[in-house]
């Protein structure tokens, strides 16, 4: 049985304390479900079987299965499913997975499935003490990094993120110029395409009320039309004194939801779908947590294996940027041509609001497809903290 993808959207990528910080996650979910079913109408609310989406906080206003009450608040039947699954940054492209073989499997014709992030809105959080008067009490910032980490945990597997960026960067002796020049381009082709409406039909609205005003978001926040290598080159290192990982050339922090329709082919039959794109192949793997950049590769592998394909078949490869030097690092085992990755930039530009970002490349993937003849292959790959990687194959129907 074939699963394709009918259609995808999502909302804007805002900044941290942006303008998307007075929307709940949930909200932002059911806009984008909302959305979807206005976009196709031949689909009904009750065709729906089940609603997958990602999240990798779920500690704030994500608790409690963010999918099952987006599902809710967007007003689909109390019959439709909600599931929310965490794989850190892979959570939305794990969603559409997840969906993509439930459908496959025979359990269900349609599902939505993508994912949702809201690290501006993610609380702060503290353990319970040990005894009845605890000398001191520990709070955590949910929006990053790890927390409540096993002391039986090697020191090694518990690098930051940014710190497994730099190990990539010395393994594969990626100088800091090279890494400001990769984020000065993701934000050349953002800014290019958000200038040419290439995000346009992607993109839904958000309204966000503000005291007694209410504001409608429509852009992504990230993408600077004023970046320069001069500006870059002044940033210092963030995460090692003598590092060559910046702000600049790491992705930020961001709010944000996407999702797209998945369907069988017999919905699509059955209802006169068009799809855009057949789901060919997934993958997952695992790497040394401290090297957790490089997932993308034995996952992209793994991927075109099962599909039987080529690396340079693929016309279109949407990578995850959490960190220019592991994209880089990604590149140098995965020789793709320069054009054919993250043409309307990445999420150095464009940001990566965690649980939402798989989802987030895979709805822009999916209007580049649109724009591309039947048989374009294509795929949206990205790595995940503590040392994973995954990948999705498409294939233009």
């Amino acid at each position: 049985m074939n699963v394709f993808i009918i259609d995808a959207c999502r909302t804007p990528v805002g900044r941290y304390r942006g303008a998307l910080s007075g929307a709940r996650p949930d909200d932002l979910a059911a806009t984008v479900l909302g959305a979807l079913l206005r976009r196709n109408p031949e689909i009904r609310p009750d065709d729906v079987e089940d609603v997958w989406l990602g999240a990798s906080n779920q500690a704030g206003e994500d608790n409690r299965n963010v999918a099952r009450m987006a599902v809710l608040l967007a007003g689909l039947p109390l019959a439709t499913g909600g599931v929310t699954v965490n794989r850190l940054c892979g959570s939305g492209l794990q969603a559409i997975n997840s969906a993509s073989a439930e459908l496959r499997a025979g359990n269900g014709a349609i599902a939505i499935a993508g994912g949702v992030e809201s690290m501006t809105r993610a609380p702060f959080v503290m353990p319970k003490p040990d005894s009845a008067f605890p000398r001191e009490q520990l709070v955590f910032d949910t929006a990053i990094g790890w927390r409540l980490v096993n002391p039986k945990m090697p020191k090694e597997h518990t690098l930051s993120m940014g710190e497994t960026a730099e190990v990539l960067a010395r393994e594969y002796e990626i100088e800091r110029t090279v890494q400001d020049e990769f984020a000065l381009r993701s934000h050349r082709r953002a800014v290019a395409a958000q200038a040419s409406g290439m995000f346009s039909d992607e993109l839904v609205p958000v309204a966000v009320r503000r005291g007694k005003t209410e504001d409608v978001v429509t852009m992504d926040e990230g993408p600077r039309p004023d970046a320069t290598i001069e500006a870059l080159a002044k940033l210092p290192p963030v995460f090692v004194a003598d590092g060559t990982v910046t702000a600049g050339n790491s992705s930020p922090l961001n709010d944000g939801a996407a999702a797209c329709i998945l369907a069988t082919d017999e919905a699509v039959s059955r209802l006169h779908l068009r799809p855009v794109a057949r789901v060919v192949a997934t993958a997952t793997a695992g790497v040394e947590p401290r090297r957790m950049g490089i997932g993308p590769v034995p996952a992209m592998l793994k991927a075109l294996g099962r599909a039987g394909w080529s690396l340079d078949e693929l016309e279109i490869v949407e990578l995850n940027e959490a960190f220019a030097a592991q994209a880089l690092a990604v590149l140098e085992e995965l020789p793709i041509k320069d054009d054919r990755v993250n043409p309307l930039g990445g999420a150095i530009a464009l940001g990566h609001p965690i649980g939402c970002s798989g989802a987030r490349i895979m709805t822009t993937l999916v209007h580049q497809l649109m724009r591309r003849p039947s048989g374009t292959r294509a795929a949206a790959t990205m790595c995940i903290g503590v040392g994973q990687g995954i990948a999705t194959l498409l294939e233009r129907a």
